[in-house]
């Protein structure tokens, strides 16, 4: 049980972590609109940090499973 709210709670902070990486990603002002700022592409980036998570979950998951380290 508690191997599971483990890694469980690992992937949301590894996505939580990511999605802060990437959320500056792309910010700045559009060059023919000096006033306007780009839209964010919320969307795109949270589906970003979910596979950037997925990929060090996954990671994690190996090290448990070889032992490398103890849950």
């Amino acid at each position: 049980m508690i191997h599971g709210v483990v890694l469980f709670s690992a992937f949301f902070i590894l996505w939580f972590l990511a999605l802060f990486c990437v959320l500056p990603i792309g910010l700045g002002g559009d060059p023919d609109d000096k006033a306007a700022p780009k839209p964010p592409s919320l969307s795109a980036k949270v589906l970003i940090a979910g596979a950037v998570a997925a990929v060090l979950w996954t990671g994690l998951y190996a090290a448990v499973q070889m032992k490398l380290l103890n849950l």
